[in-house]
């Protein structure tokens, strides 16, 4: 396949049915709902797979038809499923109503007693998982689900450490998670500690670390974010992550639900690279949008290990075709996100 890469990954964290009323139905609307299995991880997941990259997905999955469906899915689009454990009753579930112009998507979570969410120490053989892998990534969606989760999480970063896997995290913090009790940036911290490559905004920076960019209102809507806004955070986050080897940060300009401009920050310590800006006019879903970027940065980082620019473009480039692709995950190739790195934009027909 183009693109394959010997390197191998694994990403960790709870795949998810979406139900969604058809195009932009409100909730009360609707009569029916489109499925899709997708989740944080498993989403940066099937982006690898696409790339060539060979790529394990570990969660934990009810034994029952629904269960097997999301396992389906993962089979089908190349990811390895072997590591996957079994137990508890329930798949978790999001319901998502797409947004328009001015009017913002809207998410509801049912993922509460799911088979993740019941997850502890011990269910997963980490030693195992992580033989002959050589990337490990998870994200802050994970923790936050429940405190057996948070533990287990914690349990794969220390296992991956030391067998001298890379760590990488997605921050992703969620104002409707964190609903258990638990010491959010306590847990995050110490997590956090452990990885080589952390991706966040300036939201994730400052409610799971009360790190603050300066000369940026967050509450800013319809402005093109400032790259050099978020120097600072990449800087706080250096000194307060040792271990991190680099920082990186999507710029989101929300003009409308319908558009938005996008383009990526990295930080490796001394040099901060900046990607072009892509105008992304017409959103068909952006669920899903910095998972793909999360899985064009790994693969980027992994392709182009002495070229952090390249690995960044490519990053953003690829979470920009995935804002036209309906479902969770992103459907591209390499030669694809490559054609849209070398500028062409023009979407005409491939004969």
């Amino acid at each position: 396949m183009p693109g394959t890469i010997g390197k191998k990954v694994v990403t960790f964290g709870e795949i998810m049915l979406r139900l969604a009323p058809h195009g932009f139905l409100r909730f009360s609307q609707t009569t029916h709902f489109d499925v899709v299995y997708g989740g944080g991880e498993s989403n940066v997941a099937v982006s690898l797979a696409n790339y060539g990259v060979p790529v394990d997905f570990v969660t934990r999955l009810p034994d029952n038809d629904i269960g097997h469906c999301a396992l389906m899915e993962m089979r089908k689009r190349g990811v390895g499923t072997e590591k996957i454990v079994f137990g508890g009753d329930r798949l978790g579930i999001y319901f998502l109503e797409t947004g328009a112009v001015s009017r913002g998507s809207k998410v509801i979570y049912d993922r509460a007693h799911s088979a993740m969410a019941a997850i502890g120490k011990g269910m997963v053989d980490w030693k195992s998982v992580f033989k002959e892998v050589d990337w490990f990534h998870w994200t802050g969606i994970t923790p936050a689900i429940s405190q057996g989760a948070a533990d287990a999480s914690l349990e794969a970063v220390k296992t991956a450490s030391d067998m001298g896997v890379t760590i990488s995290t997605d921050l992703n913090y969620r104002a409707k998670l964190w609903q258990y009790g638990g010491n959010r940036e306590a847990i995050m911290t110490e997590l956090t500690s452990y990885c080589d490559i952390i991706l966040g905004n300036e939201e994730d920076a400052e409610k799971h670390f009360g790190i603050k960019p300066e000369g940026l209102d967050i509450t800013t809507q319809g402005e093109h974010v400032k790259a050099v806004a978020f120097l600072s955070v990449c800087k706080q986050m250096t000194k307060k992550f040792s271990k991190a080897k680099k920082v990186i940060t999507t710029l989101r300009g929300s003009l409308s639900a319908s558009h938005n401009t996008w383009a990526g920050v990295l930080y490796d310590g001394k040099t901060m690279f900046k990607s072009p800006e892509y105008q992304i006019t017409h959103i068909v879903d952006r669920v899903g949008g910095g998972d793909s970027f999360m899985g064009g940065l790994i693969y980027g980082l992994l392709k182009y290990p002495d070229n952090d620019q390249k690995a960044l473009n490519f990053a953003v480039a690829a979470s920009c075709l995935k804002h036209t692709i309906k479902g969770d995950a992103n459907l591209v190739t390499v030669a694809e996100v490559e054609k849209l790195m070398a500028g062409d934009a023009s979407g005409r027909v491939s004969r």
